[in-house]
């Protein structure tokens, strides 16, 4: 087992990782793996402040994940638990301080918190919970932005063990780490989503959970197809952080299309239909002074989410240069030439996919939402027509992970829940 010195030094390590990260969700889910492993923890969950609740964000067991398929991920309920007494993560995001329960099965009467009917959650998961620790995600002003919660410390013999003091002074330092990188990574979700708040003044159905969706559908298809193609991992770390935060600008070029098309309720006009796909144009030129990766990844989205795989006219905008708008390959009429198959952007083509499954799943003034049943009969009718036929496949072999992501992020239900 590492001593406590090792551990401080994994803490300092792993600092420079999290300090690299810039998306918040990609952040969360990587604090929580980091601190599984320093701590040598089995299981974990992160949850997140809102309000006078906290909200689940991750969740990982090695145990379980053992039990699937190298492509498969686990797949955890979304839910929220009150803040303060009840719960030992309600209690430590109340009180700021470090809950250490030894035993699960064997909480005092008078403690100020208790846990799931052991024998009930633990049979519905066929997992056992002995010990958990629970550790206050708190700035250097005492805010509390969450809670990380790690289950069942295991020995050199993979038994469960309690979590040590030494690991609580651990935990203690590697908290202080995440949660200034968390800080920073919330600051830059700020900023994006007030840019994704000026698209939803001019085209309300850009809300911020729809785009926060669609790129969480990207990220699980990306997921797949890179492992599927055997990308290095180190490589699809990079990727993920950059392609979500891209992701939820995909429609950012909307705010040049006129609010007497944007909000129209009834069909466009063909006019106003070849005025609308400018908007991937538009997009793409907000990032054709590139300083950073960041822009590239959000130029090739905006630019290539509408592309159809079999490069049919009812893709767009097709082959154009993005600073004169001339086509740089020309129909016979003289038009764009549209993209097709590989032509496309392996992120565009990703991003056209859970575009599309999430404006068809979502109500609007001119469509009720379709159900899940019709929606996945939509999708598999597109392979090799609108979509890359490849990641159809993957789409289907991440479904249960596209269902936490909409159950995550679904239709707020007040304006204030929309900042979230």
């Amino acid at each position: 087992m590492a001593s406590k010195i090792e551990k401080l030094r994994n803490v300092i390590g792993v600092d420079s990782i999290l300090n690299k990260i810039q998306d918040q969700d990609v952040l969360l889910e990587t604090i929580l793996i980091e601190a599984c492993n320093i701590l040598n923890a089995d299981a974990g969950s992160i949850y997140i402040k809102e309000g006078t609740e906290l909200a689940i964000s991750y969740s990982q067991n090695k145990t379980l994940s053992a039990r699937l398929k190298p492509s498969e991920k686990l797949i955890y309920s979304i839910f929220r638990i009150p803040i303060g007494d009840g719960t030992a993560s309600g209690l430590s995001a109340m009180t700021g301080d470090i809950i250490n329960i030894k035993n699960a099965y064997n909480i005092p009467e008078d403690a100020p918190y208790s846990f799931p009917p052991p024998t009930a959650y633990d049979e519905r998961a066929g997992y056992k919970t002995v010990s958990t620790l629970s550790i206050p995600l708190k700035t250097n002003m005492d805010e509390i932005m969450g809670v990380l919660q790690l289950i069942n410390k295991k020995d050199s013999r993979k038994r469960s063990i309690p979590f040590s003091k030494d690991d609580e002074l651990v935990a203690g330092h590697f908290a202080t780490n995440a949660t200034m990188a968390l800080q920073r990574a919330k600051m830059t979700r700020t900023i994006l989503q007030r840019m994704i708040k000026m698209a939803e003044l001019r085209d309300p159905k850009e809300t911020g959970r729809h785009v926060n969706r669609v790129a969480g559908y990207t990220l699980e298809i990306y997921d797949h197809w890179a492992h599927r193609k055997g990308l290095p991992p180190k490589k699809i770390e990079q990727t993920r952080d950059i392609l979500r935060m891209a992701t939820m600008l995909h429609d950012v070029g909307k705010v040049a299309i006129s609010d007497t098309i944007l909000k129209k309720e009834g069909p466009f006009t063909p006019d106003e239909r070849e005025t609308m796909k400018r908007h991937t144009v538009y997009g793409a030129q907000l990032f054709t002074d590139k300083q950073s990766e960041f822009d590239e990844v959000a130029q090739i989205v905006a630019l290539n989410h509408h592309e159809w795989w079999d490069g049919s006219e009812r893709g767009y905008p097709g082959h154009l240069d993005l600073i004169t708008e001339k086509p740089t390959k020309k129909n016979r009429d003289g038009s764009a030439k549209r993209k097709k198959g590989e032509e496309i952007h392996i992120f565009g083509r990703i991003v056209a996919l859970a575009d599309v499954y999430d404006a068809l799943r979502s109500a609007r003034v001119y469509k009720s939402a379709w159900t899940e049943e019709d929606a996945l009969k939509e999708i598999r009718a597109g392979a090799g027509t609108q979509f890359d036929p490849e990641l159809v496949e993957d789409f289907f072999a991440v479904i249960p992970s596209i269902k936490t992501v909409s159950a995550k992020y679904a239709e707020a239900e007040s304006e204030e829940d929309e900042a979230s």
